[in-house]
């Protein structure tokens, strides 16, 4: 399945997603491993199986074997990152915050990518995940290495297209799940 299967799998209500799932994978403001890994990582943060394959698979036409696995440790360490880490942002107990995570992320120091590409894709997918520490801590680290609020929000738009497809796709897959049945 490719991302035009993917757009015409989109239902009326939903055009203007069709619309800019298309118009965000060619917003300038990022360079193609920019854009296209965070495709990857807003993607498999959705969570939907034909998104992934289908973002996966044209990503793949853009990016180095290492951006490609860059961007998916990405989605997979702040996965978990974004929910240790909201815990300690909404939890009324100060305690939590000295107790140490205790949770192995060397994949940030040794992912092999581009240091700020790989940030970017962290910052997007804590966005889908709904992390505010995490976003402002890793937005604060790619503005302090030049990258302009343009392109921290054109990435941004990336990942949000992707959770709302993936939204989408899940919710029709459901209805029609539910039309079977009855």
């Amino acid at each position: 399945m490719t991302l035009e299967d993917i757009s015409a799998k989109l239902p009326d209500y939903a055009k203007d997603l069709r619309l800019n799932i298309s118009s965000v994978l060619r917003q300038t403001e990022l360079t193609e491993q920019q854009l296209w890994g965070t495709a990857v990582a807003g993607a498999i943060a959705a969570r939907n199986p034909d998104l992934i394959q289908a973002v996966v698979m044209e990503a793949s036409a853009h990016l180095s074997p290492v951006a490609l696995n860059a961007a998916k440790a990405a989605a997979a360490v702040m996965g978990m990152n974004n929910i240790y880490y909201r815990f300690l942002h909404l939890a009324s107990n100060e305690k939590y915050a000295s107790i140490p995570a205790r949770l192995r992320m060397q994949i940030i120091r040794s992912h092999g990518s581009d240091p700020i590409d790989f940030e970017l894709w962290c910052t997007a997918v804590s966005a889908v995940n709904g992390c505010g520490a995490c976003v402002a801590s890793h937005e604060q680290v790619i503005r302090g290495k030049g990258v302009s609020e343009d392109a921290i929000a054109a990435a941004v738009r990336i990942a949000s297209v992707m959770h709302a497809v993936a939204t989408v796709l899940d919710a029709e897959s459901a209805l029609s799940c539910s039309a079977m049945v009855t």
